[in-house]
Parts: C-alpha cells; sequence; structure tokens
C-alpha cells in the first residue's frame, strides 16, 4: 500500500514539473495577426502583379502593324474612341429610355393603388431612371465600339497593335496605389486620360512627384 502511494506522488510530482518546464505559449497578439495578415495579402499582391507584367511577346505581323501607326496618331484615335463610346452611353440611354417610357406609357393603372406597397408615379419614375442607367453602361459595347471599329476599319488593326503597347507600358511606368494618401493621390493610375503626347508627358511629371511624396512621407 505504502509502496503504491510512494508511486503515485512520484508520479504527480513528475506531472507537475513537466507542467512547470514545459515553454508557455502565449496567444498571438492583436498586432502580430494584422501584421502576419498584411504580409500575406501584400505576397498575394506581389505575386499577381508579376502575373500581370508577364506578357507575351509580339508577334512579327503585330509589329509591322504596330509600325503602321505613330503614337500621336494612335494617342488621337484613343481620344476619338472615348468620345465615340461616350456617345454611345448617350445615344443608349435615350433609346432605352424612350421603348421604357413607350411600354408605360400605355399601361393602365389605379391612381388610388399601389405597386409593391408604394406609390405607381414613383415606381414608375424609379424604373425609368433604372433602364436609362442600363442604356449608359451597354450603350459603348453595343453602339460606341462597333461604330468606331466601322468608321476606321481601315485602322483598327495597327490601333489594336498599339492600344496593347500602350497598356504594358502604363502598366509599367504607373505608381504604387498602396502608397496614397488624401494629400497624395493616385495620378490617372489607368491612363485614361491620356490624349496626347503632351498629356502622357504631364502623366510622367505627375507619376514622379506621386512618388516624391510618398518617399517623403515615409
Amino acid at each position: 500500500m505504502m509502496f503504491t502511494r510512494q508511486i503515485g506522488i512520484q508520479v504527480r510530482n513528475l506531472s507537475m514539473r513537466d507542467a512547470f518546464l514545459r515553454p508557455i505559449t502565449r496567444p498571438q497578439s492583436f498586432k502580430t495577426t494584422a501584421s502576419k495578415t498584411l504580409n500575406s495579402i501584400r505576397s498575394i499582391r506581389f505575386k499577381s502583379t508579376n502575373a500581370a507584367k508577364e506578357v507575351k511577346p509580339l508577334t512579327e505581323k503585330e509589329i509591322e502593324l504596330a509600325s503602321e501607326m505613330t503614337w500621336s496618331e494612335f494617342l488621337a484615335l484613343r481620344k476619338k474612341q472615348n468620345r465615340t463610346s461616350m456617345g454611345g452611353s448617350i445615344l443608349g440611354a435615350f433609346i432605352v429610355t424612350g421603348i421604357a417610357w413607350g411600354y408605360v406609357s400605355q399601361l393602365e393603372f389605379d391612381p388610388t393603388s399601389t405597386v409593391f406597397g408604394y406609390d405607381p408615379f414613383m415606381v414608375f419614375v424609379f424604373g425609368m431612371v433604372f433602364t436609362s442607367c442600363i442604356g449608359y453602361v451597354v450603350g459603348p459595347p453595343l453602339l460606341g465600339d462597333p461604330l468606331f471599329r466601322l468608321l476606321n476599319r481601315s485602322q483598327f488593326k495597327s490601333f489594336r497593335v498599339k492600344q496593347k503597347l500602350f497598356l504594358q507600358h502604363i502598366s509599367k511606368m504607373r505608381v504604387d496605389a498602396s502608397r496614397q494618401s488624401m494629400n497624395n493621390p493616385v495620378p490617372d493610375y489607368y491612363g485614361e486620360k491620356i490624349g496626347s503626347l503632351n498629356d502622357y508627358r504631364q502623366w510622367l511629371r505627375d507619376c514622379n512627384e506621386y512618388r516624391r511624396k510618398a518617399s517623403d512621407f515615409l
């Protein structure tokens, strides 16, 4: 009996000693967890950015097509394309709104009743606004872009190759958007406002100014 009790005491002492010698694992602080999460996000973004930079080289035919158009001609056509797309948006909004109005004007409704619990007039007004927004969004791909291709069909292939080169160059030269602030906004991240060589030079100056402010802030 005494032997069994001594063994039990020794086992208990051994367990207490192991528990005392075992390293204490503290729960990770919020700062550490947030830091790991941020590093993970940066790693994912770095990989996605590198994947975006891995572009295929131009073929001989594409190089020949690109040489047929100067950058000044390309930027002029690009500005024309933006205006055509805007015109397609406006025209699409008018067309869809006219179709919706033609449908609504033929409906007969009781002004004392409600539609989904709301006043019928308000429902129809919101419906017209919604259809106008749809027409504005679908206008460029359905109206603007086909019209632009039709008006510039002789230069469209060269324009597409130049557009590819232009977007690759913009992706290479643009700034790191993660370092923006209220006093240092990103200067035209996708280069949508570049319509001439002067606009491009100004965009480069804005990018350099952005980088300078970002480095001074750090």
